[in-house]
């Protein structure tokens, strides 16, 4: 009772988190007053607008797109690597160096030779964000397997458990709370990453507008894209993730 009392607080401070927020921007840009810090009501009016007049479901759709493509790939890729170097002593040794290089190595940089690679294309772009998210998903999952439990692995010996119900029962458990650290950190770094690329070189897309807009010094149509790919985030986290994580560990509250 005390455990569900603490969550229902919980959930009532996260309800007044956004319109503190909001409370919070409304005032500084009554203070500033000044057409380049406009109020969350004139960035909502121009969101409206673009929404219905300009191209700004469009260039979110694509946006969108290409973080999720980016995201699916990135995530298979490093559980399926991770998975093996966790497992793999020796792989983990024999490719330490290059989980410290792809760690490290700037995304823009990849970004920049793709693109003169690949040209400015939806390949270069996705397969930019893929090799610099990998690696960080790689070395989640590889610290979930070192986890482990050596006793649970002990027992499904002992009681002769086939691959299955190893997985099943034993790992994916285990696993689980580090896969979605993954996909919680991977998406927050993938909306960036995607971002940027399309600054650089894209034909639509969030990030191509927001440089369109940036020429011209329009900060309520820039904040009017941003919100508006906030929202979708925020979406993914409490529409999606977070119901995940409930019921997948709903057995805790039991």
């Amino acid at each position: 009772m005390k455990r569900a009392g603490r969550e229902r607080g919980g959930i009532g401070w996260e309800v007044l988190s956004l319109p503190l927020l909001l409370g919070f921007w409304q005032v500084l840009a009554m203070l500033a007053a000044h057409r380049l810090f406009p109020t969350p009501i004139a960035v909502a009016e121009a969101m409206a607008t673009l929404a219905l007049e300009g191209r700004l479901l469009e260039d979110l759709g694509k946006t969108l797109a290409r973080a999720l493509a980016g995201f699916g790939l990135a995530m298979a890729l490093g559980i399926a690597l991770g998975l093996a170097l966790g497992r793999q002593a020796w792989l983990d040794r024999l490719f330490s160096a290059w989980l410290v290089v792809g760690l490290n190595l700037p995304a823009i940089i990849v970004a920049i030779v793709l693109f003169i690679w690949l040209g400015l294309t939806e390949t270069a772009l996705i397969a930019a964000v893929v090799i610099n998210k990998v690696p960080l998903v790689i070395v989640t999952i590889r610290e979930g397997v070192r986890s482990f439990s050596a006793d649970y692995d002990e027992l499904a010996r002992a009681l002769r458990l086939d691959w299955w119900t190893r997985l099943r029962r034993i790992h994916w458990p285990q696993l689980l709370p580090f896969m979605l650290a993954a996909a919680r950190t991977g998406l927050s770094l993938i909306w960036k990453i995607v971002l940027v690329f399309e600054v650089l070189g894209s034909d639509g897309g969030v990030g191509y507008r927001v440089s369109v807009f940036f020429q011209f010094f329009d900060v309520t149509a820039i904040l009017a894209y941003t919100t508006s790919f906030i929202l979708v985030v925020l979406a993914f986290e409490y529409g999606i993730l977070r119901v995940l994580e409930r019921r997948a560990f709903a057995w805790r509250r039991a």
